[in-house]
């Protein structure tokens, strides 16, 4: 049965760097026999310059009917002076909120290829391999109330609400365990469980969860901690579980460690695995339409797309290979490269990924 995908590019580079995953997708339904079919819609500040909203009620339906969505990256200077309630970043927030996209998935993975890339020493981060787990759809992102109010000395005052129900904490620990199960078997917590009461039930909950799991050596360490540790000893992680905010954080940071933010894929989750896929990247607006971007983190969101929600393994396997194979190929768009290497654009890299297929 034909599997329905939308694709958002959304703002910036979003619209050149999904463009390449787009081939790469349209290459395996001809050689493969992928069988999706694929439909643009728009999200973002391009949403908001056709309809005045970041996201359309009609494309939220449509996302709402699609087995998948790949999206690309929102928001850019143009926008930034607009009312907070209809910034690009909102429609994103009101797609994972409205599908329940509760679990983000970032393989944070060092390419062998890339290990000069990093701005850390080699031996420190060859064989990264490190998968975030980010609650999505709580925390402080979502917390109410919220806003920027005037006290009664006429100064004005920002407000948010920092809030986790047990049964979101034990939804995203599951999800964590589950995949730990799956790799080396541990598990790091991530909290501020000395300060924060939010996250002190959170290491309690957590702890409860872990029963389940005896098999997986947990471990609880403090955000702050945890920041320092990913750059001083980053191979000591496997699977780390976090709320919102410190996930938006770390996963960003362990990004940095494979030798660029362009590599870095992710998934966002719904309890059945249906999932909206893209890069963790943002849309940096000052080299869009210049075909400098780095398409990998977005054809590796695909892959990452036709493992979790397609259920087509061998051909996720496909892609990242492919993409190994031209990086052995010394190909290197601007954010990874190094003397030595054939520095490529932006669709240059996606046709030599489709050609490695």
């Amino acid at each position: 049965m034909t599997k329905q995908v939308l694709i958002l590019p959304g703002d910036g580079i979003g619209p050149e760097i999904t463009a390449e995953a787009v081939k790469v997708l349209n290459a395996l339904n001809a050689s493969d026999g992928l069988d999706i079919e694929m439909t643009e819609d728009l999200v973002g500040g391009a949403a908001y310059d056709a309809h005045g909203l970041p996201l359309s009620d009609e494309t939220m339906a449509k996302a709402q009917a699609a087995d998948a969505i790949l999206l690309g990256a929102v928001g850019g200077y143009k926008w930034e002076s607009l009312d907070i309630s209809v910034r690009p970043e909102k429609g994103l927030l009101r797609l994972r909120s409205e599908m329940k996209l509760f679990a983000n998935l970032r393989p944070a993975f060092l390419y062998p290829q890339l290990a000069d890339a990093s701005t850390l020493k080699p031996e420190v981060v060859a064989g990264l391999d490190i998968l975030i787990v980010r609650e999505l759809t709580g925390g402080i992102y979502f917390g109410q109330p919220r806003g920027i109010r005037v006290l009664d000395n006429g100064e004005r005052q920002g407000f948010n609400t920092y809030v986790y129900s047990e049964s979101e904490i034990r939804r995203i620990a599951h999800v964590a365990f589950k995949a730990a199960m799956k790799r080396d078997k541990k598990l790091t917590s991530v909290d501020k469980a000395n300060v924060l009461e939010v996250t002190e039930l959170w290491r309690e909950v957590v702890d409860l969860v872990a029963v389940e799991y005896p098999e997986v050596e947990v471990k609880h360490m403090y955000v702050d901690n945890a920041a320092m540790q990913l750059i001083l000893n980053p191979k000591q992680f496997d699977v780390m579980v976090t709320g919102n905010m410190f996930g938006d954080i770390l996963s960003d940071e362990a990004s940095m460690l494979t030798g660029s933010i362009g590599m870095l894929a992710s998934a966002s989750l719904d309890e059945n695995n249906k999932g909206m896929y893209e890069p963790s990247h943002g849309s940096a607006p000052d080299i869009a339409g210049k075909d400098l971007a780095n398409p990998l983190a977005t054809i590796l969101s695909a892959a990452m797309m036709l493992r979790y929600t397609l259920g087509r393994e061998e051909l996720a396997v496909k892609i990242e290979n492919a993409v190994s194979k031209v990086l052995d190929q010394g190909l290197r768009t601007g954010d990874i490269y190094s003397e030595g290497m054939t520095k490529v654009g932006c669709r240059e890299m996606g046709d030599a990924v489709v050609a490695a297929l």
